[in-house]
């Protein structure tokens, strides 16, 4: 459901705070089933393009050709590989990630956060948490702390 769904990266800020970014274009394909979880898989595109962030201008400048280059690339994948559980209510998802034109393994803590009817479809909200090296995907050098992932979406069964 890309009106309940937020992608925020939390990055360093010349050591002084963690300054936050979100990602306003999402969409995502879930297939799950919890007798089976070798059965489940994960696709999900992200717009680097579609950055915002509270400096006035700053989105724009991290679209372009020095940070995310969003016209060159303009989709972000997460494709999943492998779904763990380690709680009746949380685990891991392994998967490739790409951004910028580079791929590297992430894995994503995953927890659940409810799931129910909903109001039409059932749906379920998850939250995940990952950690990026920027140099996995090219970033400049003054990308030099992990950069945090933070992931809330709701799923909605389709019909």
């Amino acid at each position: 459901d890309p009106g309940h769904a937020a992608v925020i990266a939390r990055v360093s800020h010349i050591g002084y705070s963690m300054s936050v970014f979100r990602f306003d274009t999402v969409a995502g394909d879930l297939t799950w089933d919890p007798a089976d979880p070798s059965k489940d898989q994960l696709k999900v595109t992200v717009e680097p393009g579609s950055i915002a962030t509270p400096v006035p201008g700053f989105a724009k400048e991290l679209a372009g050709p020095q940070f995310l280059k969003a016209a060159q690339f303009p989709q972000a994948t997460f494709t999943s590989t492998a779904f763990r559980r380690t709680s009746p209510t949380a685990g891991e998802v392994d998967g490739s990630l790409t951004l910028m034109g580079k791929t590297a393994p992430v894995t994503f803590k995953v927890a659940l956060v409810g799931a129910g009817k909903g109001f039409g479809h059932p749906r379920m909200g998850v939250h995940a948490t990952t950690s990026l090296r920027p140099a996995d995907f090219g970033m400049p050098p003054m990308f030099a702390e992990p950069i945090e992932l933070v992931i809330d979406v709701e799923f909605e069964k389709a019909s």
